[in-house]
């Protein structure tokens, strides 16, 4: 008689750390740009370019890289770009040396003064979330594997279990030619430049990977000619794609984080050779993660009528899947813009989702957070055409996931659907917006599981004790396994001698019980 023992994959969180990190520097204009009168907008990227695990460190380096939009002293605008670089050590408790290390980041804050008209102060903070992830292989006996002479009766019960089949990072990228309308003028030089992702979505289909979304693009330019004022073009490319992805199935169940890696416009001629078309180049860097649900069933108990068998138990720790969805809600605000001129015409409006407060309710997460904003407009002031705001519209959202508790584990991935910013009048702008939370909560299980058989002869004084036949009530904690065991006969005996069907036997119902010896044993009282 053989324990036939099934490997399970499992994946174990075995850390999480947050931590984050000041960047601040001085930057000088360059001798070839022009003095600066006010700063317009700034944005930043965080780019990582180094994740090494140590002892139960993590060393991050990488660097932010920046952009400034500024207002010459002379008029007219002008951008300076530059970059601070960061080498971090985060302490993540219980890391392994063989351990996976999950990173996500975002740009909490970016702030670019004027010091004065020839020296930049940038400063920014940066937060980093990082979990520690370990592959294991948990054992536990599935079924036993009898010789010949041999029988045992077995009891197996199913186990849901969840863990991760796909773990990968890839890069999917995105190439567009734009042409300038008919009604704007050639591109004398890009001021400034923008890309952002909208509507993501990742699906797991057989071998591969669907990627989709739209990638929204924006420049101001300088056109051609002295008197040209200021331009600017906002496109949205939708698009679409896979990746060849070998393990992926389509029932598995994705956890993809999505960001752009590195993104270009650039001005180029025109069959013509004029200046009207913006090549766009852009890379997607995807951070790939799915994860397989499986119903497994293991053997929860085993005895014979022919030999004492004694489980020899173990607790083996398994992940669960609570709930993956969705959760998406509407965040809108009217805001007055703080500028002494009347406001023409809204421009570009960007937004970026950023999530303060996950809280654990009863069957679900609340999510709360801030839908952060950056307008950029036309005023009537010729001094001061283009001006710059930002604006934060909370947000409130509940994610069902029962039977959630303090000890579930849970992943968010934030997103932007949708972003529109109307003029309504007064300098009054209305701002809406579409967030999306995708959310998966694992529950850890930890589940009893047979990894041995102790073997022995029949007690034979005890078996003697019980009676060789006997009438029985079914009793309410009582199912038909049980009272085969406890009277050393099997679940077929019992149907068959009751003429029981398939199926649970009901409190009250009276049962004839046989006890059955192995035939290998002379069973006779001494």
């Amino acid at each position: 008689m053989e324990l036939v023992r099934r490997q399970i994959h499992m994946n174990r969180i075995q850390g999480r750390a947050f931590t984050q990190v000041t960047l601040d520097d001085d930057f000088i204009v360059p001798d070839t740009m022009d003095d600066m009168a006010e700063v317009i907008l700034a944005s930043g990227d965080i780019l990582v370019e180094t994740v090494k695990p140590a002892s139960e460190k993590v060393l991050l380096k990488g660097k932010l890289d920046f952009q400034v939009l500024y207002r010459k002293e002379e008029g007219g605008l002008q951008a300076l770009a530059g970059s601070i670089p960061f080498d971090e050590a985060v302490n993540v408790p219980g890391l392994g040396d063989r351990d996976d290390v999950s990173l996500s980041w975002e740009l909490e804050d970016l702030s670019a003064d004027m010091i004065h008209s020839r020296k930049l102060g940038v400063k920014a903070l940066a937060g980093f979330s990082l979990q520690a992830e370990c592959l294991t292989d948990a054992a536990a006996g599935s079924d036993v594997e009898l010789a010949a002479e041999e029988s045992a009766e077995v009891k197996k019960e199913p186990v849901e279990i969840a863990s991760i089949a796909v773990r990968r990072r890839d890069t999917f990228r995105i190439q567009e030619e734009l042409a300038l309308p008919a009604n704007k003028p050639n591109v004398d030089r890009l001021l400034w430049k923008e890309m952002s992702l909208r509507g993501v979505n990742t699906r797991p289909m057989d071998e591969k990977l669907l990627v989709s979304g739209s990638l929204v693009l924006f420049f101001l330019y300088a056109g051609e000619g002295e008197d040209t004022p200021v331009q600017w073009l906002e496109e949205d490319v939708p698009f679409s794609g896979e990746i060849e992805l070998g393990e992926a199935r389509e029932e598995m169940i994705p956890m993809v984080l999505v960001r752009l890696a590195h993104k270009e416009l650039e001005a180029k001629p025109d069959y013509d050779g004029e200046m009207r078309e913006v090549s766009a180049d852009a890379v997607l860097d995807l951070d790939i993660r799915l994860y397989r649900e499986e119903e497994v069933p293991l053997l929860s108990d085993v005895y014979s009528t022919m030999e004492e068998l004694q489980p020899v138990r173990q607790t083996a720790s398994f992940q669960q899947i609570l709930a993956k969805n969705v959760c998406k809600c509407r965040a809108a605000e009217k805001v007055s813009l703080h500028n002494s001129s009347p406001v023409l015409q809204i421009c570009r409006s960007d937004g970026s989702v950023k999530l303060d407060e996950v809280t654990v309710q009863t069957d679900s997460l609340l999510l709360e957070g801030v839908l952060e904003v950056s307008l950029l407009y036309l005023t009537s002031d010729d001094q001061a055409p283009i001006q710059a705001e930002r604006v934060s519209i909370p947000f409130q959202c509940s994610a069902t996931a029962a039977g959630i508790n303090p000890e579930s584990v849970y992943q968010v991935i934030p997103g932007l659907e949708q972003l529109t910013a109307v003029m309504l009048g007064q300098n009054t702008v209305e701002v809406k917006g579409v967030v999306s939370l995708e959310v998966l909560v694992q529950q850890p299980l930890a589940q009893p599981v047979i990894v041995g058989l102790e073997r022995s002869p029949l007690d034979l004084e005890r078996l003697w004790k019980l009676p060789g036949i006997v009438g029985y009530i079914v009793q309410p904690e009582d199912d038909l396994w049980k009272i085969a065991k406890n009277f050393h006969t099997t679940m077929d005996t019992i149907r068959r001698t009751n003429g029981l069907p398939d199926g649970p036997v009901k409190t009250g119902q009276k049962l004839i019980l046989v006890k059955e010896i192995g035939n290998t044993h002379n069973f006779e009282k001494s």
